[in-house]
């Protein structure tokens, strides 16, 4: 199988189609979510994961938010809460997939909702802003492309980002998942 090279405008194409607020396949979810849904759909995730909590005898507090058209979850304050999120956030993406599936449970219509477990998806996105930095400097500098570790939708978008804002540099995405990753070239 050959590895493909997209442009950028493909890969954010690529995260929102696998977190789309568009209408599911059978039309369950309009285009447009009001924040009374998003509110709604952020207590029954925090119901979800106190159960959760509490099933494993791990303590934290969960804290509910609604930013940027999704529910945002945060567990914050328990000392086990590491384990909830596992190497490179493999467990958390798992935690937040089964609470997204939760809330369909509940109300019949797929949610987008973000789930951070003690602060680790916000320092992740600060690594990768700054990794995205970095490797467009190293790229002027050098004039030469970079190819960075395969990363997650999430991560390529964050990095993808952070080297649009720096002139002079551009990030493609190649290869397919799970190997997909970030390549960063002189403009």
């Amino acid at each position: 199988m050959s590895e493909t090279v997209d442009t950028i405008d493909a890969e954010q194409n690529d995260a929102a189609a696998s977190e789309a607020t568009e209408e599911t396949v059978k039309g369950q979810r309009s285009a447009v979510v009001d924040d009374d849904t998003l509110v709604k759909e952020g207590d029954i995730a925090g119901d979800y994961l106190e159960r959760l909590l509490d099933l494993l005898d791990y303590d934290g507090d969960i804290d509910l938010d609604v930013e940027a058209g999704r529910a945002i979850v945060s567990i914050d304050g328990g000392e086990d809460l590491e384990k909830l999120v596992g190497p490179r956030g493999t467990v958390l993406e798992a935690l937040q997939e089964l609470t997204r599936l939760a809330v369909q449970q509940e109300t019949g219509s797929r949610s987008r909702l973000m789930l951070d477990i003690a602060g680790w998806r916000a320092d992740r996105r600060e690594e990768l802003r700054e990794l995205g930095r970095s490797t467009a400097q190293t790229v002027i500098e050098t004039g030469e492309r970079v190819r960075l570790q395969p990363m997650s939708p999430f991560e390529r978008k964050v990095v993808h980002d952070a080297v649009a804002a720096v002139d002079g540099v551009r990030s493609e995405s190649e290869g397919e998942d799970p190997k997909r990753r970030v390549v960063v070239s002189p403009a």
